[in-house]
């Protein structure tokens, strides 16, 4: 939103800043370039020192790592005990922070700030029993190496080539009251190092050969002397922020560059960036929204480069523009202004109206620079569509006065002519509203002329009567042409306020829809739908696949598209997986993968990236900008909202399924043991017969017997293996691998064992070029075993099997002319333990086999539902199983 913050009064923002840091204990860092350059020492001496005065004092933790002048230092200090955790098999010593808080020193000192605490210990990093020690009121002194900070872990292992393992987030070092540097030259610190001050002399001739080389010492001290000279800078704006107080303050460098809506902003953030890297100094891109005016392009292209290139962007709503420039200036102590030359007409300039000429004369305490256009053709930037061709809305203007001398003529005798002067001032108003101020302007001139020449007295010349005629055209000029302006700027705001109203309605019914019940099913086709109404193009929904392996980037999937006929190509595919890895759009008209036909952007929430919508985009001669780029914004910030809430419903209901499913184990496990008794008691028997009258029996009884006891060892070894199934998807051990599967050559192969196995019929129909989803085979084999199985226990007709494609995935459906299910039971037939009860025939089973099939399938990205009634006259069910395509 624009900053309209009054230049004269104090930046809210700065004193709520400080109004945090009340009630908050003090936190004072020593910060140092690398080890050795007497951060402890330094701090131990002030803290000394402040004991001497009456201060209440506490050493919390001190790492003097057997240095002399370290524990010298120590002196007379009160030190903390530490605590003792265990920890397999070791007695740990860490900083006890319950007995810091119940001691409440006023000052406490702790050593190394990155420290990463012992296991078990309250938190997992020392920085965080900071701010649990502030938030306590207690004031901490702490130290800290600059390549500890998180900011610079990638910038130190490519200059020395080793990577921090221990970092300490930016935030607790912006967040800190006072930031002391301790430093020492390299070669100083260099000859400690030799002298065996930090180091054994073994481990310093190793350290010197390795970190601490002198390159490295002096790259290290470079980065903390800026980052401190960064946050004394942060100190100095804020101070002027809250205190009201107008810049610069010649402290310290700041560059502030102005950008516009035009071809030339690109140059001038790229020109405020070499001028800043130049002066090392922070670079702010500042854009000016004037109210009443329609940009003919869109700047969020130029801002985003603007952070992109590491710049602070601030927006404001002004409509003096020099004026705001150097009220911005002043606030943000900027010390030199970019701006482009821009391209001002012929009135601005011949009267030194020009925006660098106003800041030339009035930016006195300010260094100006001016930057000219881009060399050659500029870059082609999106325009708002326009009404009506250039030339046909000058063309309109003579024709509309032409057109009011006409209708004079016409009504001569009828009106006086004075009043055809009110016609005149209508037809400007009209040409101002529907084209612009300058045509509106032209339309002034043109009707006072054809006012005087045709009508007044006397016509056909440009003399004027008498006095009266005189004033009444100055009068109809001076109306005219105030007309013509605010009228015209009137329109233009007209317009851009219904363009932002009807963007905001659709949005507004947007989250209605997405605030619904429903799922993601519901979900994303939704999120498609409106994507495509926006961009004008079709549009797809495309969601993270969780990896097979720890550590593997997530596989992208299309769970919806508009139409829903759209498939990606590879190219597009690859943009949507560095899209979904790096959390950056991706695409078409962007940095990465431009080629592509598609444009994906993330959809993010506080979690991370929770999707991607694509945009097709290689049919549209420009790229999304304007209202168009915001709207598709909000767009996704909306969509990634409501999809982070169905995750979550989702999530829960399965957790509460689960709780329930623990429960239901329980009660049923009992009624299992009769499923387990009825084989085992056909198996004892048998076999006893056969050892108490195994001679006496014929050779047939004796086989029917055997056969029997296999029948019944075979049933009980599958209600276990089915057990022990089940035991493994609900505790998460199944792990699918995934490669292409032929779904005919599969249903072939699990049909075929049910024939054999059964004698029964199974028909089987196969649609033309099914895509080959990537599955785990076994698995697969294993849910179409379970579904024929449970088919063919049900009906004694013959059982269908169909698959086919359904938009993005891939359906096979299983369907008997059984008794069917009832409908209270539907939700409840994959259920572990649960079976259907209809008739007075209870298949023999657990009723696992369903259960284990809804498993396997969410195991690999799938679903499965079933369907009863699917006859007219009732009975028989459809199972069907769904995988993405």
């Amino acid at each position: 939103m624009p900053n309209t913050r009054d230049p004269d009064r104090p930046d809210p923002d700065a004193l709520l800043a400080l109004a945090a840091r009340e009630g908050r204990g003090r936190l004072k860092v020593f910060l140092g370039a690398a080890p050795g350059v007497g951060k402890t020492h330094e701090m131990l001496a002030e803290a000394r020192r402040r004991l001497a005065g009456g201060a209440d004092v506490l050493a919390g933790i001190i790492e003097t790592h057997g240095r002399a002048e370290t524990i010298a230092q120590v002196g007379d200090l009160p030190i903390l005990p530490r605590a003792r955790l265990e920890h397999r098999g070791q007695v740990l010593e860490e900083f006890d922070l319950d007995a810091a808080l119940a001691r409440r020193p006023q000052i406490l000192l702790l050593d190394e700030l990155a420290h990463s605490n012992a296991p078990g210990s309250r938190h997992p990093k020392r920085w965080q029993d900071v701010e649990e020690l502030r938030d306590a009121g207690i004031e901490v002194w702490t130290t800290m190496n600059v390549q500890h900070l998180e900011s610079l872990s990638d910038a130190v292992a490519r200059i020395a080539g080793i990577r921090v393992a221990e970092t300490v987030p930016d935030a607790v070092l912006a967040g800190a009251d006072a930031v002391e540097l301790i430093d020492i030259p390299p070669a100083e610190l260099l000859e400690r190092m030799r002298q065996g001050k930090i180091y054994r002399p073994d481990q310093a001739a190793r350290a010197m050969r390795g970190f601490f080389r002198e390159g490295n010492l002096a790259a290290l001290r470079e980065m903390a002397l800026r980052r401190t000279a960064e946050r004394v800078d942060a100190d100095v704006t804020g101070y002027m922020r809250a205190n009201a107080i107008a810049g610069p303050w010649p402290a310290g460098d700041r560059v502030l560059a102005l950008v516009g809506a035009d071809a030339s902003a690109e140059t001038v953030v790229r020109q405020g960036r070499r001028i800043a890297d130049a002066l090392r100094a922070p670079l702010v891109v500042l854009h000016v929204e004037r109210p009443g005016t329609l940009d003919a392009t869109d700047p969020t292209p130029i801002l985003r480069m603007a952070e992109a290139l590491g710049a602070e962007v601030e927006t404001v709503a002004a409509t003096d523009l020099p004026s705001t420039i150097l009220a911005q200036a002043r606030a943000r102590n900027a010390s030199h202004i970019v701006i482009g030359r821009g391209q001002p007409g012929f009135g601005r300039r011949w009267l030194g109206r020009t925006l660098s000429a106003t800041l030339a004369r009035r930016a006195t305490d300010f260094t100006l620079h001016i930057v000219p256009g881009p060399a050659g053709k500029a870059r082609a930037v999106p325009t708002a569509p326009a009404a009506l061709p250039r030339w046909l809305g000058w063309c309109a203007v003579p024709a509309t006065i032409a057109l009011v001398v006409t209708l004079g003529y016409g009504a001569e005798g009828l009106l006086p002519e004075r009043t055809l002067g009110m016609v005149f001032l209508a037809v400007v108003v009209a040409l101002a509203a529907l084209l612009g101020p300058w045509h509106a302007a032209a339309g002034a001139a043109l009707g006072f002329l054809s006012w005087n020449f045709f009508f007044l007295e006397p016509r056909y010349t440009f003399e004027l009567f008498d006095g009266a005629d005189l004033v009444g055209l100055g009068a109809f000029a001076a109306v005219a042409l105030l007309l013509a302006g605010t009228t015209g700027r009137l329109g233009r705001s007209v317009r851009t306020a219904r363009a932002r109203m009807l963007a905001l309605r659709r949005l507004v019914e947007f989250s209605r829809r997405l605030g619904g019940p429903g799922g993601l099913p519901d979900l994303l086709p939704a999120v498609a739908e409106e994507a495509t109404r926006v961009a004008g193009a079709p549009s797809a929904v495309v969601m993270p696949l969780e990896p097979l392996l720890p550590g593997a980037a997530p596989e992208p999937v299309v769970r919806a598209a508009m139409p829903v006929t759209m498939e990606l190509d590879e190219t597009a595919m690859a943009a949507a997986r560095w899209a979904l890895a790096q959390s950056r759009p991706a695409g078409r008209d962007t940095d990465t993968l431009p080629t592509a036909a598609w444009q994906f952007r993330p959809m993010r929430t506080a979690r991370g990236v929770v999707g991607l919508v694509g945009v097709k985009l290689d049919d549209r001669a420009e790229p999304l900008a304007g209202e168009t780029d915001k709207a598709l914004t909000a767009l996704l910030d909306q969509a990634a909202v409501a999809i982070e809430r169905a995750q979550l419903m989702e999530r829960e209901a399965r957790g509460a399924a689960r709780a329930e499913t623990e429960q239901l184990r329980t009660a049923l496990l009992t009624s299992l043991g009769h499923d387990l008794r009825t084989p085992l008691t056909s198996i004892r028997g048998a076999l006893g017969t056969l050892r108490a009258s195994g001679d006496a029996l014929s050779a047939d009884t004796r086989a029917d017997l055997l056969l029997a006891a296999e029948e019944e060892t075979a049933r009980l070894s599958r209600y276990l293996s089915n057990i022990l199934d089940m035991v493994r998807i609900e505790h998460g051990q199944v792990e699918p691998r995934r490669e292409a599967v032929n779904i005919p050559e599969a249903l072939e192969v699990a049909v075929g064992r049910a024939r054999r196995a059964t004698g029964r019929e199974i028909a089987v129909t196969a649609g033309e070029r099914l895509p080959e989803p990537r599955l785990d085979p076994a698995l697969l084999d294993q849910i179409l075993g379970n579904v024929l199985d449970n088919a063919l226990k049900f009906s004694e007709a013959p059982v269908r099997v169909a698959a086919r494609r359904e938009g993005h995935e891939v359906a096979i459906a299983v369907e008997d002319d059984g008794p069917g299910i009832p409908a209270g039971d539907l939700h409840r037939v994959f259920d572990p333990f649960f079976r259907v009860t209809r008739t007075d025939r209870v298949a023999a089973g657990t009723g696992l086999g369903l259960a284990i099939c809804r498993g396997l399938a969410h195991a690999m990205g799938g679903r499965i539902a079933a369907e009863s009634p699917i006859r007219p006259a009732g009975g028989g069910t459809r199972i069907t199983l769904r995988f993405p395509a």
